[in-house]
């Protein structure tokens, strides 16, 4: 792997998950994902949705291992890596058509997620989406023991993470002037959740 950070979820959930965002980020424009984490997303969806110019960021420590994957891929609609820090006031990109997350939600605390759909809002031009993967608890249940399980792991390493509930994300979407549009299932009882930008 020369080195380069490496999930094995990545590649596993990357062709269901191109397979929705090919059905909204349909507009040539900007993507700016938050959280690239490893960096394999970002080659993946840039390479295989070439009228979108996707930008990949996340905080400092993790830069250095996408940009592995971003020097070995060299296409030439893929960005950054950008720090953000989702509570800054300022981030690397002002205007944006389209915002994806995966597996950040529950790595954050709620307020950092309050922040990061606020940013997204100022972000996203109007009729912009935002689509959000990972495991979501639905009406305020867990939609399987694993996810439980999961959550328990997540709060005994740190008590601000969590796994998030739909309806209090939606809520906060609404708070932000972003409306809910979607909801799919997804493999390993994840999801992806879609907003629009009015």
């Amino acid at each position: 792997m020369n080195g380069k950070p490496y999930s094995e979820a990545c590649e596993r959930n990357r062709d269901p998950i191109l397979g929705i965002l090919k059905d909204w980020f349909i507009l040539h424009g900007t993507v700016l994902e938050i959280g690239t984490g490893t960096g394999q997303h970002a080659v993946y969806f840039a390479e295989h949705l070439p009228h979108l110019t996707w930008v990949a960021t996340d905080r400092e420590e993790n830069l250095d291992g996408i940009r592995m994957w971003m020097d070995e891929a060299q296409l030439p609609n893929l960005k950054g890596p950008f720090k953000l820090d989702v509570r800054s006031e300022v981030w690397p990109v002002r205007d944006a058509k389209y915002a994806f997350t995966a597996n950040t939600a529950h790595i954050m605390s709620w307020s950092e997620v309050e922040a990061m759909f606020a940013g997204v809002s100022v972000t996203l031009e109007p009729g912009g989406k935002f689509c959000v993967y990972g495991p979501f608890n639905r009406n305020g249940e867990f939609t399987s023991d694993s996810n439980r399980q999961f959550d328990e792991m997540l709060r005994e390493r740190n008590p601000v993470m969590g796994i998030r509930d739909d309806r209090a994300m939606i809520t906060l979407g609404t708070r932000c002037e972003l409306m809910f549009a979607a909801d799919y299932s997804m493999p390993a009882r994840n999801r992806l959740l879609v907003w629009s930008k009015p």
